[in-house]
């Protein structure tokens, strides 16, 4: 047997699961591995079945610039992590429990999921996985655990776009129609693609990711699925990043895309990915639980940091210029710095249900969102509310809209500005890492100034004849 070139370590999977894996599907011939970056899109290689055990035995090399590259792979080499370092390699090990088939992709291919490491065994600090995990260890200390479900909503669109260039919903499999009309919780519209979803539940089951009900969401071809909460927020983030992997593979295996871009269109909703928290002690008591609709005491300290730390964390909820769009005033996307009580006005929701299950919903953050980010960011946040028992104030009845437009208690409108607030927050630094918060700053300073210095026919629109 190869000796291992790090020892083991609680995050790795180790080579016996590799083996009993290759050994219980001998047909699978192909693997694809991946890793999450900041920008929170899977990159990695497609490797043959031999190369895939000494992953499980020591790792695999990969350059370090894969950690900060933009969203469209580019490299950042403001962050000096390219020519100064050399683009020296780090060394990415598998995730527990991620190794599994990939259906989508053909008979014979899986897939398993990598964290990046120093080659001294290091959790590398840039890693979004490492970023979260840092987040829980705080909470771990407190004996305290965070219980989480991820709910994203998306659009399912037509590979070809209309006569005009436009993004057009996909048309119905049974109908052959281009869905109209919003049909929110609309069952024909769930029926319509059925064919998607029957496929998708099917290797959501294949791949042990806890996937629930489907609904018709609030514009023409958008839908919402969640994923089932658990005490255990890395996981449900490796749930959430698979989930979306997955839900893109199956629809383009059918002709169509799942695209969870924020605001496709601009007269239409945007996509969401709300997060729902409680937090559990040692014995696993909700200790959110309360008789009261505002839930406990914690819960409320909870809100109150989240509230608090809400603008700092807009940079990573809303990650690109894109992100900002879905942000407008009774749209179900929130606006403020609001809390409520079974409301969808506001930013932070207690939701409605039996007292042992109460629990905040976290609004804000946009479909095309980093998970591991998402997660670690309002987390930390719940985390100094509950260390410092921070007042949340009154909870917004009714129009949560209307309050944030009397208070002027607004969240940062653009993205130059919700990076401006990341970079300067304290909070974020403490519980996040300097050295992530200067490298994701970076990163997405980089990405400013390469998106708007693009010309685009919306220039010509308003500026060639105007100007």
């Amino acid at each position: 047997m190869t000796e291992p070139y790090l020892p083991p370590h609680p995050m790795v999977a180790t080579p016996d699961e590799a083996k009993a894996f290759l050994e219980a599907h001998p047909h699978l011939n192909y693997f694809e591995i991946l890793f999450t970056s900041m920008t929170g899109v899977p990159r990695g290689k497609r490797l043959r079945r031999h190369e895939l055990l000494p992953i499980f035995e020591y790792g695999r090399f990969l350059p370090g610039s894969i950690l900060v590259v933009d969203t469209l792979g580019a490299d950042c080499e403001e962050t000096g992590l390219v020519w100064e370092d050399g683009d020296a390699d780090r060394i990415a090990r598998p995730v527990p429990g991620t190794l599994t088939e990939a259906p989508w992709l053909g008979d014979d291919v899986g897939q398993v999921m990598l964290s990046l490491y120093e080659l001294d065994g290091t959790p590398n600090d840039l890693d979004p996985r490492h970023v979260l995990q840092r987040v829980l260890d705080r909470y771990a200390a407190d004996g305290l655990t965070p219980v989480v479900a991820c709910e994203l909503e998306y659009y399912l669109v037509d590979i070809e776009r209309g006569h005009d260039g436009q993004l057009m919903p996909a048309k119905g499999f049974n109908t052959g129609e281009t869905p109209r009309g919003i049909q929110v919780y609309g069952l024909p519209e769930v029926e319509a693609h059925g064919e998607f979803f029957r496929t998708l539940w099917e290797t959501a089951d294949v791949m042990n990711i806890p996937l629930e009900g489907a609904i018709s969401e609030f514009a023409p071809g958008q839908v919402e699925l969640t994923l089932k909460h658990k005490p255990d927020a890395l996981r449900a983030c490796d749930d959430a990043v698979l989930y979306k992997r997955m839900a893109k593979g199956v629809a383009l295996s059918l002709g169509i895309e799942a695209t969870f871009m924020a605001k496709p269109w601009a007269d239409r909703a945007g996509s969401g990915f709300h997060v729902h928290i409680s937090v559990a002690d040692k014995d696993g008591k909700n200790l959110c639980a309360s008789d009261d609709p505002q839930g406990s005491d914690l819960l409320k300290t909870m809100i109150g940091g989240m509230k608090d730390h809400l603008a700092d964390c807009m940079g990573i909820l809303a990650p690109g210029a894109n992100s900002f769009k879905r942000f407008k005033a009774n749209s179900y996307a929130p606006v403020g710095l609001t809390w409520g009580v079974n409301n969808r006005t506001v930013s932070l929701r207690v939701t409605a249900g039996p007292s042992h299950t109460r629990h905040v919903e976290h609004r804000v953050a946009g479909a095309d969102a980093n998970p591991y980010l998402v997660m670690a960011a309002i987390l930390a946040c719940a985390h100094h509310g509950i260390t410092n028992k921070t007042d949340p104030g009154p909870a917004v009845v009714g129009n949560g809209y209307e309050v944030a437009a009397k208070t002027g208690a607004n969240l940062p409108t653009n993205w130059y500005a919700a990076v401006d607030y990341l970079d300067k927050s304290a909070t974020l630094r403490d519980y996040l890492g300097d050295r992530f918060v200067d490298m994701y700053v970076k990163v997405k300073r980089t990405e400013q100034a390469r998106f708007y210095e693009e010309v685009t026919s919306l220039d010509y629109d308003w500026y060639l004849r105007n100007a």
